[in-house]
């Protein structure tokens, strides 16, 4: 996350190894934690844990999607395009809605922000309900999209505590444990999506039986923790106007002028869009390449996700050793590599060196998000936005993948997110140098 405090912005942004989890990072006001003496020695303890519990809780409802893909195929007799609306009704909130949501956590507070969004995905839950018993897609992905409005307004509500809750010189600690947790959600969603929903896959013609009881128990669960969260004494977070972002080097006259915000925005956007429609199709690739039922293909896709548990503890030390620039161009040809293995081999060498992908994708967003917004300055929250926006890629991208896949075969349908790869390539070697960068390093 960014520091906005001084020339401190600019260097929390740079070294920092984890911003977001494929998910966002959105325009961040100044804040400051009001205290009174008495209060110095507060346990921030309370606040963190509810922080952790609510990205794991993000990340293990945005993965539970790839689990309702595979299911809605089969339920609704479905194209791999139509059942890709799982993920493009999801993921084009963050375009839609990033925005209004900061303006609603200006108004509203962070802690009610998170109330809000725990109460918002509660409702979306909850319409799985009907949306069973009629055994109608449509109100599947209105309830998606509710659902999601409730995730962007969390990630807006949450991401400023985290850096304010302690010494900033530990913040990168903080958003690292913090994450990983989220990243436990990640891998533990397709593990409960393979035991609760893909279990009844064969019964799920002409019926939806099977989503209608696990996603009333996130309902539950996300109620239970807004009111938890509600009766928290967090922090309170007050706008401080009198402190100014960092100088803004050279002279740019608007935030369009930086080539590497320019060129970060689409990465991030291609990165996102790889991440999630690899992990989409990962149960019915899967499946597909080495004949098992469906249920223990999406058991398979926990590594996937899991790999990038590892790979982000592991980025955290290894970005402190090497340039930004190099480790994200190497990931990506990594992933360049794994995927041309993968499509032009069979069984499980196939299987696995996709699954590896998700290694490679590990540090790819905290990197492309710090090398996009350094030496911007003044520009800096303005560029969150953006990027953040940005995360729509894997709305398009998921979609565009199973477009391909239903007029070809997969090794032409994984040359998308494949594409999406060398142009991320394209920008740690190239693409994230400007002369405002040049300037502030």
């Amino acid at each position: 996350m960014l520091e906005n405090t001084g020339s401190y912005s600019r260097k929390t942004v740079k070294g920092s190894p984890l911003l977001e989890q494929t998910m966002a990072n959105v325009s961040i006001q100044k804040v400051a934690v009001t205290e009174s003496a008495s209060k110095q020695a507060r346990s921030y303890t309370p606040a963190l844990v509810s922080l952790a519990v609510l990205y794991f809780m993000m990340g293990f409802i945005t993965c539970l999607n790839d689990t309702l893909v595979p299911f809605f195929k089969k339920g609704f007799t479905l194209s791999y395009a139509q059942s890709s609306l799982v993920q493009f009704y999801f993921f084009v909130t963050y375009g839609i809605m990033s925005f209004p949501a900061s303006k609603v956590v200006e108004r509203i507070g962070y802690k009610n922000g998170m109330i809000a969004g725990f109460s918002i995905a509660a409702i979306g839950a909850l319409l799985f309900f009907p949306a069973s018993m009629l055994h109608q897609y449509a109100i599947f992905l209105a309830a998606l999209f509710i659902l999601a409005i409730g995730i962007v307004l969390l990630q807006v509500a949450a991401n400023p505590y985290i850096t304010i809750l302690g010494q900033p010189r530990t913040a990168s600690s903080r958003l690292t444990l913090i994450q990983a947790v989220g990243s436990i959600g990640t891998t533990v969603a397709p593990i409960f999506g393979a035991y609760f929903i893909l279990s009844r896959l064969q019964d799920s013609t002409a019926s939806s039986e099977a989503v209608k009881y696990p996603y009333l128990g996130v309902a539950a669960l996300l109620v239970g923790i807004a009111f938890v969260v509600s009766q928290l004494k967090l922090p309170a977070v007050n706008p401080q106007p009198g402190i100014k972002e960092n100088i803004l080097p050279g002279n740019a006259s608007s935030v369009f002028s930086f080539r590497n915000l320019n060129f970060g925005v689409w990465a991030i956007f291609f990165y996102v869009g790889a991440e999630v429609s690899i992990g989409t199709f990962l149960t019915n690739y899967i499946s597909d390449t080495v004949h098992i039922p469906e249920e223990e293909a999406n058991r398979l896709v926990a590594f996937y996700w899991g790999s990038m548990l590892a790979g982000r503890l592991t980025g955290y030390f290894l970005l402190k050793l090497i340039k930004p620039a190099y480790v994200l161009s190497a990931s990506a040809a990594l992933a360049i590599l794994l995927i041309i293995v993968s499509v032009t081999s069979s069984g499980y060498v196939a299987v696995w060196t996709m699954i590896a992908v998700g290694l490679s994708n590990s540090i790819m967003f905290a990197t492309i998000f710090s090398l996009s917004v350094n030496g911007l300055g003044t520009y800096t929250t303005q560029a969150s936005g953006m990027l953040s926006t940005a995360i729509v890629g894997g709305a398009v991208i998921t979609f565009a993948q199973g477009f391909v896949k239903d007029l070809a075969t997969w090794p032409l349908a994984f040359m998308i997110p494949l594409a999406c790869y060398v142009y991320i390539l394209y920008f740690g070697l190239n693409g994230y140098k400007s002369t405002y960068t040049a300037l502030t390093e």
